[in-house]
């Protein structure tokens, strides 16, 4: 036990040391390159350091007011499909499960697509915290298409995991369909903007959007780290997990509720990023274990690591202005994860 600990300890410290790294990198690299020890500096200044400033003014803008945002959007949105992932892993007790799999994904890409076909350049919120139709609507989607599956999978008092994955497959399936027709009907520029959200990007980030999604992903992230110790008790089954004491029917609507707040947040606000949920938890439980006490904390620091080092690279390809985060992390996630799966989950011969 004193063993696991101290392995979840080290992870989760270099996975910190990892994150301070690879933010200082996404702030110095750029069309504006700034050196990263002045990026040190300028971050260290606006927590009152005091250091002279003998640099251009216009690096502590570009960086305070274009690439630090994006940069705690990445590191937020990792967070949360990451711990969203491990836990579902834990509750279905499949390592396929990632956040999509109860259709908050397809419910959100619902909710966008509409909104983009229907309601663009309406603004629903008035003020200084105007918020626009895509991420409201998507975010609702994706809460809405959740309840519908917990609906659908619920018999009386008890629903079954087998029953919210055919139901998260049917409603996926049918909130995807939607959208296909939705880009069917609508103009082709709406057609270009919904298929450009649907592949998911970090470029709108500012600090009002961090500012909408930290205190959702907050509650969620903070209600499943709460799990751990009953998760642990779930990878043996309901049965077990009752005679344990564990209320199974509460551990799982918990976990749907706050892996779907989680997985419409982030997918509001970046559209469909891939394989950060599938990939991350596989790659920690590698090196602490299956004990979602420290799963999900190492999970959500390595989570948001990735995602900031893939969109970091997606901007600064040579061969092009910007990729959408969303793509890189396909591109790169999926070869990845079968290498594991080869690796971790296939017999060897």
């Amino acid at each position: 036990m004193m063993g696991r600990e101290a392995r979840g300890r080290r992870a989760l410290a270099l996975a910190a040391a990892a994150l301070a790294v690879a933010v200082v990198v996404a702030g110095a690299v750029g069309s504006v390159r700034i050196p990263p020890a002045d990026v040190v500096k300028i971050l260290l200044n606006r927590l009152g350091a005091g250091f002279a400033p003998d640099w251009p003014r216009t690096w502590e803008a570009i960086l305070w007011d274009v690439r630090l945002p994006r940069v705690a959007m990445g590191a937020l949105v990792g967070m949360g499909l990451s711990v969203a992932g491990a836990a579902y892993q834990g509750l279905f007790r499949n390592p396929l499960a990632d956040p999509s799999v109860v259709g908050a994904s397809a419910g959100a890409s619902l909710g966008a697509a509409a909104a983009i076909a229907f309601l663009d350049g309406v603004p629903l919120l008035p003020g200084r915290w105007a918020l626009g139709p895509v991420p409201l609507c998507a975010f609702c989607g994706g809460i809405a298409a959740v309840l519908l599956v917990f609906r659908l999978a619920s018999a009386g008092r008890q629903t079954s995991t087998v029953s919210l994955l055919l139901a998260g497959m049917v409603v996926s399936s049918v909130a995807s369909s939607l959208v296909s027709l939705i880009m069917y009907l609508t103009s082709s520029q709406a057609r270009d903007a919904i298929v450009f959200w649907l592949m998911g990007g970090l470029s709108g980030a500012n600090w009002w959007k961090v500012g909408w999604l930290l205190p959702y992903l907050a509650a969620g992230l903070g209600l499943l780290l709460l799990q751990g110790r009953e998760l642990n008790a779930f990878l043996l089954g309901e049965e077990a997990a009752l005679s344990m004491g564990v209320d199974v029917e509460r551990l799982k609507r918990r976990v749907l509720g706050a892996g779907s707040l989680l997985t419409a947040a982030a997918v509001a606000f970046c559209g469909i990023i891939s394989f950060v949920g599938l990939i991350v938890p596989h790659l920690v439980r590698l090196i602490v274990g299956p004990d979602h006490r420290w799963l999900m904390p190492v999970s959500a620091v390595t989570g948001a690591v990735v995602l900031v080092a893939a969109d970091t690279l997606a901007r600064s390809l040579p061969w092009f202005s910007e990729l959408p985060v969303g793509l890189v992390m396909s591109l790169t996630g999926g070869p990845f994860f079968l290498f594991l799966l080869r690796r971790e989950l296939l017999p060897r011969g």
